[in-house]
């Protein structure tokens, strides 16, 4: 099997949301709407869970490991997913990039782009608002991950949403880095996510799925 043809258990799409759920809750503001969010995808019959894996809670590094296994698309595509979820409301803290952090060390990963986005926020001044460019080797990286499995499809068509977010600021380890308006064109990691999401629902489309349901 090629490389990129990567397919998914149900243990692993299981662990894969409770480690989701590990970083959204690590700031302490585990939001009602994220709540209902994994609840919805959590009892959501395209991806085929149980009631067992539909019931989900915080992850520890090493139980994700174990379950998604050693193969490094796999453990890259989580991190993408990772980053996006801490990314989701605008807010990319110091304990989520500790969790993700953690998730890495248990995966044998690093996630290069970030690493060397934090060291040149820590060289820059506390006070500086720096141009969204720094955004550029993340939004790279996150435009690598490609979709080769119906259940990965159907999360991601789950959580990235059709609609516009709202208005806000994005700051990175507690430092801003710019504020994006209501306009969807210019939020900074827009064209990876609608790009994702349209990957993704052109795989199910291709498979001959109904994808009406995730307009």
């Amino acid at each position: 099997m090629p490389t990129n043809q990567v397919s998914y258990t149900q243990t692993q799409i299981s662990a894969w949301l409770r480690g989701l759920i590990s970083i959204a809750m690590a700031d302490n503001d585990y939001s009602e709407q994220e709540r209902s969010l994994f609840d919805e995808i959590s009892h959501s019959p395209e991806l085929g869970l149980t009631t067992e894996q539909g019931i989900f809670e915080p992850i520890s590094p090493d139980e994700l490991a174990t379950a998604l296994g050693e193969d490094v698309q796999i453990a890259q595509n989580f991190l993408r997913t990772a980053v996006m979820m801490a990314l989701a409301d605008g807010h990319y803290t110091d304990t989520e990039d500790a969790t993700i952090q953690q998730f890495c060390v248990a995966l044998k990963q690093e996630i290069k782009p970030l690493l060397e986005l934090r060291g040149k926020l820590e060289a820059s001044s506390h006070h500086e608002e720096h141009h969204p460019d720094l955004l550029e080797p993340i939004k790279e990286w996150l435009d690598r991950m490609e979709v080769h499995d119906n259940s990965l499809a159907r999360f991601i068509c789950k959580v990235i949403p059709a609609q516009c977010p709202f208005e806000r600021d994005v700051s990175l380890f507690g430092r801003k880095i710019m504020h994006i308006p209501a306009m969807c064109k210019i939020n900074p990691l827009y064209d990876q996510l609608v790009g994702l999401r349209f990957r993704s629902l052109s795989y199910l489309a291709d498979k001959g799925e109904d994808i009406s349901s995730f307009y």
